[in-house]
């Protein structure tokens, strides 16, 4: 079956071996995706509802890429530094997927890869 990958251009990309998404036939998987602008600088330090929005917006355009779109979305998973943020990352998840209703974990990590970081999302799509 065919592989499309969808690349952001970020250096660690090639690095640490992995795709922004990959689509396999009608499947579209896109990668923990923190607040981190193009220059590699986190977005909104401090703010994990501002974060989880940009962050959910930068799913939206790798799906893009991948022929998806987000009402394609069947799973997310959130990983966040403090799980007493809960309500502020879930109302910007809602406010997304309150129609489209994924599956979803959100789970407390020890630390994200800058201390800035407090949200990293991953999302699987099914197209069509």
């Amino acid at each position: 079956m065919q592989r499309q990958i969808i690349s952001s251009g970020a250096p660690w990309e090639s690095i640490v071996g992995y795709s922004r998404a990959i689509r396999v036939g009608r499947q579209v998987f896109v990668s923990g995706t923190a607040a981190v602008d193009e220059q590699g600088h986190t977005v909104a330090p401090g703010d994990a509802y501002l974060q989880a929005k940009y962050i959910l917006e930068k799913i939206g355009k790798a799906l893009q890429q991948a022929g998806a779109s987000l009402e394609q979305v069947t799973r997310t998973r959130i990983f966040v530094t403090d799980i007493s943020q809960w309500e502020a990352i879930g109302k910007a998840h809602g406010e997304v997927f309150a129609h489209i209703r994924p599956a979803t974990s959100m789970v407390e990590v020890s630390r994200l890869i800058s201390p800035d970081m407090l949200v990293e999302i991953e999302a699987d799509a099914l197209i069509g």
